[in-house]
């Protein structure tokens, strides 16, 4: 990417646009009641994908932008769990018969915290109060360092099909600043465990940007991961923002890379997995040519969520858990984010929305305009405009801010279509914003574009 253009947007803020609008803009009108009501307005036929939110660790990462706790005993887990798995009963009771599961996903924290028993019986308890597609993908989120011998067991036991694995960097001086001490043997100990017991598909998740890393030390993280043959990588900027998670505070800001810095680690980090026949997915992941993500991207069937680019195209999805956003027909539900204020309301009445956001038609297809953008990097604008009530006007941006990004290069206009080159790929969230009606660009609550 040319410097005068990392010059000029090293400084946006944008949303990473895993949902439209953002989760900033839901409100508290929609709540538990109106989540009733939507879930029972839902279709027999309807797909599923199930979310499920394990708010602890054992430890703080300091780069952490994840709603969690630290917590040194399994006792405020095991409460947890009997909570989540009542508010999972209750869901399922307010939905019609029939609604098929078709993908699971246990985010954090640390899901794989859960003992091992523990674990078993929510997925029991989960299988009993929805149907699950045979082929149903179950994913679970891993921390190496904390992963039981007898963990992985019990992970297939339960159905778990996926696993992706925290890996972040394996530069020693860089896990000391981020408070995360991983050796490449224990995450290889974790990835061999996990084979063994039958799940093959393994994802990892690399960071760059965070303190003292180098374009060398992030390819020399990326060899090192590829020797354990992971089918997936997740890469992600690190985005400091101590004004909304006060233990990034820890980090030095004098050791974090600048935006030319961070551009070339993510250059290198892309370059070394392309020359090893891994195929780039959206934004920020890359995929083995076989892979079902692979697959889905170059048959155009690429979806995003809130776990970032997906396979799962189910029609709605389902967050369980303090902090879990779900997403139905009707719109957005986001859970109450303490642990205790969530606990307390599925006690009271099963259900613990805190906040969420009702979608106009409107809303819906600027959503499909932004996440075409996002996973497949060109849209024909004219495809929606003719649903929308105002018609291709009252969709297209303004025409001065198209024309100024074409000059930048960010895109390229052949009539209704616009499409991102490839050298302009990093900043594709800068050309999604064109379409967010919603977007306020000083309030600080994104991530910077670089």
């Amino acid at each position: 990417m040319r410097p005068e253009l990392v010059a000029k947007y090293r400084a946006q803020r944008v949303p990473r646009y895993t949902s439209y609008p953002p989760s900033p803009h839901f409100t508290p009108d929609v709540d538990s009641a109106a989540y009733a009501d939507w879930l029972a307005e839902l279709k027999p036929d309807t797909t599923l994908s199930l979310y499920l939110h394990v708010p602890f660790c054992r430890s703080m990462c300091w780069y952490c932008g994840c709603h969690t706790t630290v917590v040194p005993h399994d006792g405020p887990v095991k409460s947890y769990l009997a909570h989540l798995a009542m508010e999972a009963e209750t869901v399922a009771a307010l939905m019609p018969a029939g609604p098929r599961v078709t993908h699971l996903h246990f985010g954090g924290g640390t899901p794989t915290l859960m003992p091992p028993g523990e674990f078993v019986r929510l997925m029991t308890t989960l299988r009993k109060v929805y149907s699950f597609a045979p082929d149903a993908e179950c994913a679970v989120e891993i921390d190496p360092r904390t992963l039981t011998d007898c963990m992985p067991t019990a992970l297939a036991a339960g159905g778990i099909n996926r696993a992706s694995l925290g890996v972040q960097s394996f530069d020693p001086r860089v896990q000391q600043a981020i408070n995360r001490i991983q050796t490449p043997e224990r995450t290889a100990e974790a990835v061999a465990a996990l084979r063994r017991a039958g799940i093959r598909a393994i994802n990892f998740d690399l960071l760059y940007g965070l303190p003292h890393q180098t374009v060398e030390s992030c390819v020399e993280t990326v060899r090192t991961a590829l020797a354990m043959n992971p089918d997936r990588l997740s890469v992600f900027g690190y985005a400091h923002m101590p004004g909304f998670k006060a233990h990034q505070n820890r980090i030095d800001e004098s050791t974090l890379p600048d935006a030319d810095a961070r551009m070339a680690q993510n250059q290198g980090i892309e370059e070394t997995l392309l020359a090893e026949g891994y195929i780039r997915i959206g934004l920020d992941h890359f995929a083995r040519p076989d892979d079902p993500i692979a697959s889905a991207a170059s048959q155009g069937r690429l979806r995003r969520n809130f776990q970032g680019y997906t396979t799962d195209d189910a029609d709605a999805l389902i967050g369980l858990g303090a902090s879990a956003i779900g997403r139905l027909p009707q719109g957005f539900v986001a859970n109450i984010v303490p642990v205790p204020g969530y606990q307390k309301a599925v006690a009271a009445g099963g259900l613990a929305v805190g906040r969420g956001f009702r979608l106009s038609a409107e809303d819906r297809l600027r959503s499909d305009v932004i996440e075409q953008l996002m996973c497949n990097f060109t849209v024909d604008v004219a495809d929606y405009g003719v649903r929308h009530p105002a018609g291709l006007s009252g969709l297209l941006p303004k025409a001065e801010s198209l024309a100024e990004l074409e000059r930048d290069g960010l895109i390229r206009l052949d009539g209704t279509r616009l499409t991102v080159p490839d050298e302009a790929k990093p900043l594709v969230r800068s050309v999604a914003a064109l379409f967010d009606s919603y977007l306020d660009p000083e309030s600080g609550r994104h991530s910077k574009a670089i």
